[in-house]
């Protein structure tokens, strides 16, 4: 049988047989300490020379010694609880064995520059901060399924290679699709609209890309997004259904990764307030707020990260800002018949100045308004035939978001920057490993 270091607490006195890597080790004369890693977790494995259980021979005593970091081994021990910390084990090491010794690893315990480590962004991933993210992500991965599977959606994922853009081609990756021209999907939004007019509650997980020329702390070029779209969901019904969302996914993760949020020093109180219901402004309410601050803003522009940060600064919740003018949004969302020139979308600001990591909305029904609008976005409408499909065969009203789940890491982990969210980042001028 496999034993694993997480499952050390079922195996207390027993002499089991561990698999992994040297992630430090030291010696101290009479002893000697092997700090083992596994992928599920770490141990510290004690040698002690002599011939009773839980003492090492004189063959692996020499053999530790040979041993450097990330060389992979086998160790044999007895399971012993910590004497001073409750639910923290050790292995009182038997025998080493090195599977195969690891040349001079290039990432030491001391400081690197950020160049460096993106470089080796292969071997970073094996650091503990880097794990500690990983399993966050894990775990937000697994409750955005969770969540939706829990409350009767389908999945029902989008392609990646898309004939056209959903706004525009500006920021889109073109490539060439046999004789034809096609893009890199940047949403799977219109898709979604379909299949919701078939399921009724849908959802679609999946990679997304940006060809944004960006370098700031907020955007990467390739990233993860879930968008789930409701029939005959409006703009209201939309943002309760993203609150919960979020709701469960922090909660989620305070209950299941209270390690992992140590091991990163997350300020946890900073996410246990994260419950419904959120603060709701109107833009035109979000936009004064900014105005005392920042004088330079435009009452009718999109906000910018430091406008953001303004917004949120004012509350421990997230914060939806609602009905943005509709000329800075796309051309399927809704415009709102009570309020000419807002449309009825909505964006959820996160705490702590991480900003947007929710934007949906209502969708225009309308097969008129939505003809106009393509022309009005200067896009092509045979590009959009099936799309406007939609709204002559039985067009109904609908309402969806997209999260994207990087932003939801960062925030959630509270790191300085969404490079360290993804395995391979993918940056402007950076796609190396």
């Amino acid at each position: 049988m496999r034993h694993y270091i997480s499952d050390l607490s079922q195996h207390v006195g027993q002499k089991i047989e561990l698999k992994g890597w040297a992630y430090n080790s030291r010696s101290s004369g009479k002893v000697k300490f092997l700090e083992l890693r596994d992928g599920t977790g770490m141990v510290s494995c004690v040698y002690y020379r002599g011939t009773e259980p839980g003492q090492c021979n004189e063959e692996s005593w020499n053999e530790f010694d040979k041993m450097t970091q990330e060389s992979s081994v086998k160790v044999v021990g007895i399971v012993k609880a910590h004497p001073k910390h409750a639910g923290v084990f050790e292995l009182g090491a038997e025998s080493l064995q090195i599977l195969s010794r690891a040349e001079e690893y290039p990432i030491s315990h001391k400081e690197h520059g950020t160049d460096f480590l993106m470089d080796n962004r292969h071997l970073w991933l094996r650091s503990k901060r880097q794990v500690a993210i990983l399993h966050v992500r894990h775990e937000i991965v697994k409750a955005i399924r969770d969540f939706f599977d829990g409350r009767g959606f389908t999945l029902t994922d989008a392609p990646i290679f898309t004939p056209s853009a959903c706004e525009g081609t500006s920021n889109l990756f073109e490539t060439q699709y046999f004789d034809e021209k096609a893009y890199l999907s940047q949403s799977g939004q219109l898709y979604m609209e379909a299949t919701a007019a078939a399921l009724g509650k849908v959802y679609c997980f999946g990679p997304t890309f940006r060809a944004e020329k960006s370098k700031t702390r907020r955007h990467l070029i390739e990233f993860w997004m879930v968008e789930p779209e409701v029939a005959f969901n409006d703009l209201y019904d939309n943002m309760e259904l993203a609150e919960q969302f979020i709701e469960y996914i922090v909660q989620r993760v305070l209950k299941n990764q209270p390690d992992a949020l140590k091991a990163l020093e997350r300020d946890t109180t900073k996410l246990a307030p994260i419950k419904g219901a959120f603060p709701r402004l109107h833009y035109d309410e979000a936009a004064i707020m900014i105005k005392k601050e920042n004088p330079e803003f435009i009452v009718g522009d999109d906000f910018g990260a430091p406008d953001e940060t303004i917004i949120s600064s004012k509350f421990e919740k997230p914060v939806f800002v609602h009905h943005f003018p509709s000329a800075i949004k796309a051309f399927y969302m809704k415009e709102d018949p009570k309020e000419p020139g807002k449309s009825m979308s909505c964006d959820l600001l996160a705490t702590e100045g991480y900003g947007e990591i929710i934007g949906g909305g209502q969708r225009e029904e309308s097969l008129e308004t939505i003809k106009r609008k393509i022309k009005e976005h200067d896009l092509k409408e045979k590009d959009f035939e099936w799309f406007m499909d939609l709204r002559r065969y039985g067009s109904f009203p609908h309402a969806g978001f997209g999260l994207g789940v990087e932003r939801a890491v960062a925030w959630i982990c509270g790191l300085p920057h969404i490079r360290e969210t993804i395995p391979f980042p993918r940056l402007y001028g950076r796609h190396y490993p």
